[in-house]
């Protein structure tokens, strides 16, 4: 008996054996356009195995690259598609640079601060009421989505002068805040059954 411990490791053991001997026959022949025609029956099976990926994009050409990995890329066939190269194959991404802008207060976050320097450059009035008092809502949840303890209205209010260099002073007596149980509450869920239930009811009506 031949134990799998005995025989070449698998590149893609995810097409099995079978498969692989397939290709390591594919790479004997001589003669090119047997050779391609053997290509393209292997990719056919290689497909076979996998046909809940068939609307992947691309996945035709996923195909013929794995078929030149397990090849060694050795094999010589007309691909219809440029195929990865051997030298790219183990090559890193570039590495994503992170952001390195600070923040006073990270739980408030970067998205929080723009607003408030858009406030800050908004003309006196209604509008911009609006949106501080949005913005200082918003805080608080924010706040308490991190610490979970209760906060004062007067921490939020102060830590919006401080993020607006102080342009943005307002005190708890000319602005008011919604409660801690309303902002952390959490949003209805949909019954469908009630809706079909006060639907027919007002059928039958």
């Amino acid at each position: 008996m031949i134990y799998n411990t005995n025989v070449k490791r698998l590149v893609l053991p995810e097409y099995g054996r079978n498969i692989q001997n397939m290709v390591d026959f594919c790479l004997t022949l001589n003669d090119r356009d047997e050779r391609n025609r053997c290509a393209n029956s292997i990719i056919n099976i290689m497909g076979n195995l996998f046909p809940h990926l068939r609307d992947v994009n691309d996945f035709k050409h996923i195909l013929w690259d794995h078929l030149a990995i397990m090849a060694d890329f050795k094999l010589d066939v007309d691909y219809p598609y440029e195929v990865i190269r051997k030298e790219n194959l183990y090559k890193h991404p570039p590495q994503i640079p992170y952001g390195d802008q600070r923040m006073a207060y990270r739980h408030y976050g970067q998205l929080l601060e723009r607003l408030i320097d858009e406030a800050t450059a908004m003309e006196e009035g209604e509008a911009k009421e609006a949106l501080i008092l949005m913005i200082a809502n918003q805080m608080k949840k924010s706040y308490l989505t991190w610490n979970k303890d209760s906060v004062d209205d007067e921490k939020i209010l102060s830590d919006l002068a401080e993020l607006s260099d102080g342009r943005i002073i307002r005190y708890e007596d000319t602005i008011r805040l919604a409660d801690a149980s309303v902002l952390m509450e959490s949003p209805p869920k949909n019954n469908n059954n009630n809706s079909k239930k006060n639907k027919k009811k007002h059928q039958q009506k």
